[in-house]
């Protein structure tokens, strides 16, 4: 079916029919835009598709001549699928012995609709249609060539218990996907497009009974404000969807597991899937959904507070850690013990510049590390930057460039920043430690004190579609904010 449902297809037998069905292939070319007018099309359509397709190479159009009557089919080769093509259009001509059969046969079938004044055809055409051209008729079936249906592995948000399957790059299988995960009828899906020139077709998909519907309004008009060229993937789509253009922070999740869709759905959130990606966006989004895992179900209630824990604490080592270092070798080292703060003056009685400099040197080397890792092959993207950043941290060290224990500080940090769960959020807080850094630098312990003070007012004002972004909970009712034994159909 064209819009999410089932295809009918049939096998029709050889017939004698076949002897009188003569065939040519012409191969044109396609690019065009505008809305084409049916007596055109019906008088000279290979000239007129000629002109709206500038001579691509893939437009293939095919005449057959059948019981006295002219058939031409008009479709773009890399676009469709010549299976489905022929099963549901050229054998039935076998079986059907007027033309009247074989137009409600063509009618009949769930992928095709007559032409209208409205249809634009070349976008029709770029959509994977094809276009039948019969006396005085034109039909369309959609025979879209789908690519990319099988769900892939997770590999982005790892789960140690939870499932391994991601979403595919197929819009309708995602969405398949997620009925499987939330089979109710309150779910809700709306088509659309973004992106004028792409025309990339996304699906808006929240529960009727929990979603906000001024969030769901707030996004609707986001949408239609948008006036972009091309749109190919989640994160551009985020870009498109923030107001606050310059904000640090992400407002918006990014994730690839349909469990989380699922969860984020019965939570009344609204999810956004895209064609041709295998990530959706989640809305509403507040600062603590970026910290939580989906492993976080999966464990028992001890062992979910400690992992809780351990990442809240890495969060905090990792923005504060460079800065306190500097703080207490330039500005504050009474905070520590005296034979502490000897030791680390020691380590760095050698170095031939200030503290400040040494921390930007060795984060700027993990920043590069990390970069490399990501676009090195995956063959040998771990190998080569986990040797290169023991070697370099050993140089580093024997030529007296920077100190031992800043070694120690800027591997802690690194690992730290990993513990974070959602990328979005470790890019932030990567971005987050060069201005307390600074501010650290110029001010001691009370500019980094002043620093995480300004960053938490920051986070207060931040609304997720009109959401504060530091809530605790967030849902549309208090019987959904928590995970609980309760049936939620009992909950509605």
């Amino acid at each position: 079916m064209h819009k999410g449902g089932l295809k009918l297809i049939t096998v029709y037998p050889y017939h004698k029919s076949l002897k009188k069905v003569q065939t040519k292939e012409y191969d044109h070319r396609q690019v065009g835009k505008g809305r084409d007018i049916i007596l055109d099309l019906l008088k000279d359509p290979i000239e007129k598709l000629k002109e709206q397709f500038q001579d691509s190479a893939d437009l293939t159009v095919h005449e057959f001549e059948f019981y006295h009557d002219k058939i031409r089919l008009v479709f773009l080769q890399t676009l469709c699928d010549d299976k489905k093509i022929k099963d549901n259009i050229l054998q039935p001509l076998m079986l059907c012995e007027r033309r009247t059969t074989y137009v409600l046969h063509l009618l009949s079938l769930p992928a095709s609709k007559p032409y209208s004044k409205d249809d634009d055809v070349t976008k029709l055409l770029l959509e994977g249609n094809v276009l039948i051209l019969l006396d005085n008729e034109i039909i369309f079936y959609k025979a879209t060539k789908i690519n990319n249906k099988e769900p892939q592995e997770a590999n982005v948000e790892m789960s140690v218990l939870g499932p391994k399957k991601a979403l595919s790059e197929n819009l309708d299988n995602n969405i398949t996907l997620v009925r499987s995960r939330y089979p109710t009828n309150k779910l809700k899906v709306e088509n659309s497009e973004v992106g004028t020139m792409s025309k990339t077709k996304i699906a808006i998909l929240y529960d009727v009974d929990y979603v906000q519907h001024d969030v769901l309004d707030d996004l609707k008009e986001r949408l239609s404000n948008i006036n972009i060229d091309m749109i190919q993937a989640a994160g551009q789509l985020e870009n498109a969807l923030t107001t606050e253009k310059f904000t640090i922070f992400p407002t918006m999740m990014i994730t690839e597991r349909p469990d989380r869709i699922a969860l984020n759905l019965s939570q009344g959130k609204i999810v956004i899937l895209l064609d041709g990606t295998p990530f959706s966006l989640i809305l509403p989004a507040v600062f603590f959904d970026f910290i939580s895992s989906m492993d976080d179900l999966f464990h028992a209630f001890w062992v979910k507070q400690l992992m809780v824990l351990l990442r809240y604490s890495g969060l905090l080592i990792t923005i504060t850690l460079p800065s306190i270092y500097i703080a207490i070798t330039g500005f504050n080292p009474e905070i520590l013990r005296s034979q502490l703060a000897l030791t680390i003056a020691g380590s760095r009685a050698a170095v031939p510049y200030p503290a400040f400099f040494e921390v930007i040197l060795m984060l700027l080397a993990v920043e590069m590390l990390v970069e490399a890792s990501i676009r090195l092959p995956t063959v040998i993207g771990p190998t080569a930057t986990t040797v290169g950043g023991l070697i370099l941290g050993q140089a580093a060290q024997q030529a007296q460039l920077v100190s031992a224990i800043m070694i120690i500080i800027t591997a802690f940090v690194a690992i730290s920043n990993f513990t974070i769960p959602i990328n979005a959020m470790s890019f932030a807080v990567r971005c987050l430690r060069y201005p307390l850094i600074i501010l650290s630098s110029l001010f001691g312990i009370i500019g980094l004190i002043a620093g995480l003070v300004l960053v938490l007012c920051y986070l207060t004002e931040i609304r997720s579609f009109g959401k504060p972004y530091l809530a605790i909970y967030w849902g549309s009712s208090k019987e959904i904010r928590v995970i609980s034994e309760t049936p939620k159909e009992e909950q509605r």
